[in-house]
């Protein structure tokens, strides 16, 4: 019986040495790739991030945002707090203004305001949040 149990506990010894062991095999991925992963959500970010700027920057936003009684600044200095999925949000808004705007609109129409407005009010609820 002695024996017997000598066996399990070298085998149970041998066992919890090879875990570790295991555990160091190197990622599925090579590190480049990880790497290229990383340098390209943060280009992405940092696009989106200059979309939603550049939108804030243009006067008929400006104009909008001054109507209705809100702090531009504060909405500029926000978009740097952003999270990823907020700021891919904001973003795609941001770009649908800039087409419409780009389109040839002279004037804003009701629901570019709307867009506008919604994204301001989307920028300062995620900062007061």
């Amino acid at each position: 019986m002695r024996t017997f149990a000598s066996i399990v506990v070298v085998t149970f010894l041998l066992s919890a040495a090879a875990m570790p062991v295991h555990a160091q095999v190197s990622h599925v991925a090579p590190q480049s790739i990880l790497d290229a992963a990383v340098q390209d959500h943060v280009a992405a970010s940092a696009a989106d991030r200059e979309t939603v700027q550049r939108l804030l920057e243009r006067p008929e936003v400006q104009a909008v945002a001054g109507d209705i009684g809100l702090d531009l600044r504060r909405a500029q200095s926000a978009v740097s707090t952003l999270d990823a999925q907020q700021l891919s949000t904001i973003a795609a808004q941001a770009s649908q203004v800039e087409r419409a705007l780009a389109g040839g609109q002279s004037t804003i129409t009701i629901s570019t305001t709307l867009i506008i407005i919604g994204l301001l009010l989307l920028i300062l609820i995620v900062v007061i949040a």
